[in-house]
């Protein structure tokens, strides 16, 4: 599985945060995390002072991105995953969907600008209910490059 905290540092950057606005971000959710925390989760594997990030913890930003873009939903009281809990890679998908408001059209412009081409039923498929017959794993190069053509589009600057 894509490393969580690589993913965290990719979507900062991708979505032009700076530390404050992760912190923000985290904070919507109710999920206290300092400045040092932070920093340590945003170290590469092989740095000192690297802190692998937890299931919970992206899962925290991440719905905290939807808090952010799309406000609370009502009646429903944002909830953190719990102990052993995992949050797969078609769960960060959809979540990033969510809160980007992103339709499927714009998923396959975003994954065509990485060069990585997939069909609408392709992309469906990891949307649907992991019983459905049709259900499709999303997978570690698909995420990857999901993230890596969001950080294209919003920073067309960069390379």
């Amino acid at each position: 599985m894509l490393l969580q905290n690589d993913l965290l540092r990719q979507l900062r950057y991708a979505l032009k945060f700076n530390n404050p606005d992760v912190i923000e971000v985290f904070g919507l959710m109710n999920y206290t995390i300092t400045k040092e925390e932070l920093d340590h989760l945003l170290k590469k594997e092989d740095e000192q002072g690297f802190v692998a990030c937890r299931d919970r913890t992206l899962s925290a930003f991440l719905d905290g991105l939807i808090i952010k873009y799309r406000g609370v939903q009502e009646g429903r009281e944002p909830t953190l995953l719990r102990g052993k809990q995992r949050i797969s890679n078609n769960d960060i998908l959809r979540k990033l969907r969510i809160a980007l408001q992103l339709k499927d059209t714009d998923i396959i412009e975003i994954l065509a600008l990485s060069d990585f081409r997939i069909t609408k039923s392709e992309l469906s498929a990891m949307f649907r209910a992991t019983d459905h017959r049709n259900y499709q794993e999303c997978g570690d190069q698909v995420l990857r490059y999901f993230v890596r053509g969001l950080g294209k589009r919003n920073r067309p600057d960069q390379k």
